[in-house]
């Protein structure tokens, strides 16, 4: 659906011999051009996480700090199991860069597979999908002029939603983690989750700077769709501290949710 014929070919990352991951293109964010956008960075923690833990369980909250900015000239993942019975397992995650030095860390929890049959629940459709339109990602401006996520990424917005400020909701379609590898459906979820404060900005980059500290992603049900949806709203408050906040669906329903702490920066 796009017209970029190169967008959505390449990885977030690959892999070096020594097992780092190396940032590409598409996995550089808005701020730096020598640095990651988080999205992706959180799909690795997620990677970690449920390779440790193993396929019975599903990654269910994943909350990430990050602690400083992330190179794309390398970064190590490392996860290591915190608890695991029949029922939840728990791990934490650290991600440090070629020098050593600590940028992230993290803890997931993970619930057991059962299989109930039919259960009472809310239906909530998802933001509508059938109709929607191309268009930009939310934010056009960076503080470089070198190709980034945002250009490595599919939109859509729905009917009537606008491309300025302000609470909306979009579609969105990114790459994978890694080329030769089948990313999971909530690996797939984590660099829209990131997305939250970039899609629902009060104000755009050239008059306010809106970078996260943290992440927390609440999943109930894994994606099952290719296209994935954030309807996210931004609280701005004088003191400089902010929050973003996002429902996250597929195209069947509600998934999760996601919530970020911003830190506001005036440009001069």
């Amino acid at each position: 659906m796009s017209g970029n014929p190169d967008l959505n070919q390449q990885s977030f990352f690959h892999i070096r011999s020594d097992g780092a991951f190396v940032g590409n293109e598409a996995a550089r964010g808005p701020w730096s051009p020598d640095h990651c956008h988080a999205g992706p960075v959180t799909g690795l923690v997620a990677r970690a996480a449920e390779t440790e833990v193993g396929p019975e369980k599903m990654l269910t909250r994943l909350t990430i700090d990050m602690l400083r900015p992330m190179p794309l000239a390398g970064l190590r993942v490392a996860a290591e199991t915190t608890r695991h019975t029949k029922t939840m397992a728990t791990t934490r995650v650290t991600v440090h860069d070629l020098d050593d030095t600590l940028c992230a860390t993290a803890t997931t929890m993970h619930l057991v597979r059962r299989n109930l049959g039919p259960v009472p629940n809310v239906a909530v459709p998802p933001p509508q999908f059938e109709g929607a339109v191309i268009g930009p990602f939310p934010i056009g401006e960076t503080r470089h002029n070198l190709g980034g996520f945002a250009n490595h990424t599919e939109i859509l917005y729905p009917k009537g939603v606008s491309f300025g400020p302000g609470p909306k909701a979009i579609w969105m379609r990114a790459p994978s983690l890694l080329s030769d590898e089948v990313q999971s459906p909530i690996q797939a979820l984590c660099p829209l989750a990131d997305c939250a404060n970039g899609l629902s900005w009060n104000a755009p980059t050239t008059e306010m700077g809106f970078m996260n500290t943290d992440l927390t992603v609440q999943i109930h049900r894994e994606p099952v769709s290719d296209w994935l949806a954030s309807d996210s709203i931004c609280h701005w408050q004088s003191s400089g501290i902010g929050l973003s906040q996002a429902v996250l669906y597929d195209t069947e329903g509600p998934i999760g949710a996601a919530l970020q702490t911003l830190v506001l920066f005036p440009q001069p």
